[in-house]
């Protein structure tokens, strides 16, 4: 289908008014009508970064390089041939920024470490760099010194180069144990004080890494360890249409199911089996593209997890499509269905980033009902904007703040077992291949000036009022 005709499928569901809420027996809110009410007590309010994206010093006091740093030193490869050699200058500015969080008033900040900063060549046995680590131990430290909770993520897309170059990369099963001792580093030297830790979205070695830690740590640390996974909420364009909304089953399925049913439920979603499967013998292949578990590994991977991260940005409106016989089939294709967005959602920022609140409930409800209703903590949620807003207001990411929390707030109502925010993000930061041409911060940053100077948008006033009032109390404390 052309990207003409999927337009026009688009302005067709507008048009038909197709309903986005009755079909579901959990709704007890009009989506479109606004939820007053708080949060529970204790509830967790933040905003996250990753290190790759603010810290910059790429090869300073002893790190290595990571993968990311070797794609963008070549030309082409980012828009603009901007790198993040220097990103945010986080690495310089940690006392400032957490000054920018306690103005925010969060009680927790969710980072990454980086791999190579501590550990240059990706393997323990060969080097560790003391002053990577103690950068770590200082920026733990003054967070807790201001009551601000560390969340801690140990892998944010910048693998070392040397294990990209000398074993290929995730390809290489032996990176399960290389991943495993940097996270058992990290335990060691961060343990006593990160209480919170998100490993990596591979099913197996995510496994490994819980293991290790519930085994040789968790007696002694009480911490928790968990998965975060990024997902988007698949919509039935005609919900009363059985192949549409097996085609949204599926998005969600081939999305989040792909690493969430592994661990939630010991093996990939029967229909990714059945339809991967499909294509792969349509391809003459011997076995699935998609590898199968044994026993063993089902038993070892389910249950590792005791918390689910979730990112979710935008929402899709999903219909049945076939793809024809390919001799090379994709993640893509293997799906058959086509994804329509709504011309009436709001999309200021990047095309494939659409404000469609809604969703978000119906993916943490999704989550409750296939996954037994596990302890949620949202890890990123946010919009960006592609050019500077006058005066910095931020008219469309409050209002997207606005719309998103107030559907998680609705879906705690629906009982839904969520626990903790994160805004994403703090700061403007390289943002991978769109280099700085796309700002999801609450502060503003002149990537121009060598200093990197931070200044707040009209988003962070309102995000504090929401944490200031622990949610929408009535209509008086909401913009």
């Amino acid at each position: 289908m052309r990207r003409d005709t999927l337009r026009c499928w688009a302005v067709l569901v507008a048009a038909m008014g197709l309903s986005v809420a009755e079909d579901f027996p959990w709704t007890k809110n009009n989506p479109g009508s606004f939820y007053y009410g708080t949060f529970p007590a204790g509830f967790l309010w933040g905003v996250g970064s990753s290190a790759y994206q603010t810290e910059g010093a790429w090869d300073k006091d002893g790190k290595g390089p990571s993968v990311w740093d070797t794609f963008t030193h070549g030309k082409g490869k980012v828009l603009g041939n901007e790198t993040g050699d220097s990103a945010c200058e986080g690495y310089y500015r940690v006392k400032d920024d957490i000054q920018l969080l306690k103005e925010l008033k969060v009680n927790h900040y969710l980072l990454s470490i980086s791999w190579p900063r501590i550990m240059p060549t990706g393997i323990k046995a060969e080097q560790l760099n003391e002053k990577g680590i103690q950068f770590y131990n200082d920026t733990i430290n003054s967070l807790l010194e201001n009551n601000i909770t560390p969340i801690v993520s140990l892998y944010h897309w910048d693998l070392p180069q040397v294990l990209q170059e000398k074993y290929g990369g995730w390809q290489n099963i032996s990176m399960i144990n290389y991943f495993n001792d940097y996270a058992n580093l990290c335990f060691e030297k961060f343990g006593d004080r990160v209480k919170h830790w998100i490993t990596f979205s591979n099913p197996w070695t995510h496994a490994k890494v819980w293991h290790s830690y519930n085994s040789t740590w968790r007696r002694e640390q009480r911490g928790m360890v968990g998965i975060s996974l990024t997902s988007g909420w698949g919509e039935p364009v005609d919900p009363h249409s059985q192949t549409d909304r097996d085609a949204a089953e599926r998005y969600i399925q081939f999305h989040l199911g792909w690493f969430a049913n592994p661990i939630y439920r010991g093996d990939y979603p029967e229909v990714m089996k059945n339809y991967v499967g499909r294509k792969s013998a349509q391809q003459g292949l011997g076995t699935s593209r998609l590898p199968t578990f044994s026993v063993q590994e089902k038993t070892y991977i389910k249950g590792t997890s005791d918390f689910l991260g979730i990112g979710h940005f935008t929402t899709r409106y999903v219909l049945q499509k076939s793809f024809p016989f390919l001799q090379v089939s994709s993640y893509h294709t293997d799906r058959d269905l086509a994804e329509l967005v709504d011309p009436n959602w709001p999309a200021p920022g990047p095309k494939w980033l659409y404000s469609v609140p809604w969703g978000f409930r119906r993916l943490l409800n999704f989550i409750k009902t296939q996954y037994g209703n596990p302890l949620i903590y949202v890890t990123e949620n946010g919009m960006s904007e592609t050019v500077q807003c006058p005066q910095l207001c931020d008219e469309w990411r409050i209002q997207y703040l606005k719309g998103y929390i107030n559907e998680i707030l609705k879906a705690l109502n629906d009982g839904v077992n969520v626990k903790g925010y994160t805004a994403w993000s703090l700061l403007d930061k390289f943002e991978w291949n769109k280099g700085f041409s796309e700002r999801f911060g609450l502060y503003y940053i002149d990537f121009k000036n060598k200093n990197k100077p931070r200044y707040p948008k009209a988003s962070v006033d309102y995000y504090k009022k929401i944490i200031s009032a622990n949610g929408f109390p009535n209509p008086r404390e909401v913009m």
